[in-house]
């Protein structure tokens, strides 16, 4: 039995460290698509990631960008994945030449789901944990099950009181 809170085996990242590594994984799928190696678009699972596909579309500089939204939490409580807006359809296809990115993979459940909706697809992640890593094709870092990935828009900066003395 695990008696931490999900704080007390964190992953923090910071705003630069999440653009370094997600320009590390463009730089990975660089040159991959099925199209000559080029990709023909990016589309981001929201809202995580949004971030890391802004950031893989500039570099690669892949100009069609779209979304899915699929809610799988509430807070930390994990729930059934469900598709709440879907990509364009005419883009989609069987999802052939389309880059499908997510901050971090989990459980796996998330893309599970949207694997089925678009098989062909290529599905990249900036962080990936041990349980979902079968469901990424392509990912930067990967952290143990039981550590609980702070991103940066989870986070804000707040005074902490010094180790020792008073101010």
């Amino acid at each position: 039995m695990n008696d931490r809170l999900p704080h007390e085996k964190g992953f923090h990242i910071s705003w630069d460290q999440l653009h370094r590594d997600s320009r590390a994984l463009a730089w990975r799928l660089d040159g991959h698509g099925p199209d000559g190696g080029e990709w023909k678009a990016v589309v981001a699972i929201t809202r995580g990631g949004m971030a890391p596909a802004m950031i893989v579309a500039r570099e690669l500089d892949i100009r069609t960008v779209d979304t899915i939204s699929i809610k799988s939490y509430d807070q930390q409580t994990r729930k059934e994945a469900k598709v709440l807006k879907s990509p364009d359809a005419d883009l989609m296809g069987d999802g052939t030449g389309v880059l499908i990115v997510d901050d971090l993979v989990d459980s796996g459940k998330t893309l599970e789901l949207v694997r089925v909706l678009y098989p062909k697809a290529h599905f990249a992640t900036v962080y990936a944990k041990p349980e979902g890593r079968p469901q990424v094709d392509t990912f930067v870092t990967e952290v143990s099950q039981d550590t609980w990935i702070f991103l940066p828009w989870d986070m804000a900066l707040q005074y902490v009181k010094p180790y020792r003395g008073r101010d």
